[in-house]
């Protein structure tokens, strides 16, 4: 696996999702048809795992999160940038996203959760915000953000 294998197999879902609402709809179409057990999820998830264990992946870390922009949003990814962070039992930093935000969610730990969900997608509308949080466990996450839009808050 490597970064030009890794945007070709994100681009088949990206081409399939461009354009939609980001919103409740979607995340039903991504769970009943690429979530947990799908062909779809389970090559995401090896190939997430892969790009850690070969180091092009989360490769950075900060307040202990593994993170990293993989994939800038490009025509090649239909307007989606692509990050994946591997977190542990913490809270992130607190965001909004713009055009709203899709994660794909992949518990290393049995039953580990990000923002209450299991295993799966889950998806934010445009305007939403947050404080990513992994609970019960480690879980790797994709970010699919369009037009790479992303704002963090400000510390106080």
């Amino acid at each position: 696996m490597d970064v030009q294998q890794f945007q070709q197999r994100i681009s088949r879902l990206t081409s399939e999702i461009s354009g939609a609402p980001l919103d409740a709809s979607l995340e039903a179409h991504l769970n009943a048809d690429h979530g947990p057990g799908s062909d779809t999820y389970e090559a995401l998830f090896a190939a997430c795992q892969a790009g850690v264990a070969e180091g092009w992946l989360c490769n950075r870390e900060g307040g202990g999160i593994k993170y990293g922009r993989v994939l800038k949003a490009t025509d090649a990814t239909h307007g989606f940038s692509v990050d994946v962070v591997d977190m542990q039992d913490l809270a992130g930093p607190h965001h909004s996203h713009p055009n709203g935000e899709i994660d794909l969610i992949m518990p290393l730990t049995p039953g580990a959760r990000f923002d209450g969900c299991p295993a799966g997608w889950c998806v934010y509308e445009a305007g939403s915000a947050h404080h990513p949080t992994v609970t019960d466990g480690r879980a790797l996450v994709l970010y699919l953000l369009p037009q790479g839009s992303i704002q963090f808050t400000a510390a106080a």
